[in-house]
């Protein structure tokens, strides 16, 4: 049994930041757990915008906390998002999230994310080794 508490992720290699500074994750499980996903407790700071792309994973997001919204690039669609909203990138969308406050998201990916992982310019994580 895995058994993880955030304030023993915080200040530790789990918890990762954006180069650009939009958002904070902490990393409750990653690759090396073994359990075939990855599971994050994610901030995302007010007044920011992130372009996301996952081209090599899908990704399903659950906001406990503050407001916002994705934008679809490909369709010209908004979706709004707040506490109680789940959202799952099941095609690869191509998106902004925009945070009009402090967002508090519960992210899991697959395949599990190694646990260091930032977006690259095109809003993607690179492709497992192994592939997907």
């Amino acid at each position: 049994m895995i058994v993880r508490k955030l304030n023993e992720i915080i200040e530790t290699e789990r918890e990762v930041f954006a180069s650009n500074g939009n958002w904070r994750s902490r990393r409750f499980l990653s690759e090396s757990d073994r359990m075939g996903f990855s599971l994050h407790d994610t901030t995302i700071f007010a007044g920011t915008k992130t372009l996301i792309h996952y081209k090599h994973h899908v990704e399903a997001v659950y906001c406990v906390e503050g407001s916002g919204h994705v934008e679809l690039i490909d369709e010209d669609r908004v979706i709004p998002v707040s506490a109680g909203t789940m959202y799952a990138l099941n095609q690869h969308e191509k998106h902004y999230l925009v945070a009009d406050t402090e967002m508090r998201i519960i992210c899991v990916f697959n395949p599990p994310l190694s646990g260091t992982e930032v977006h690259r310019e095109d809003g993607s994580y690179a492709e497992l080794a192994d592939g997907d």
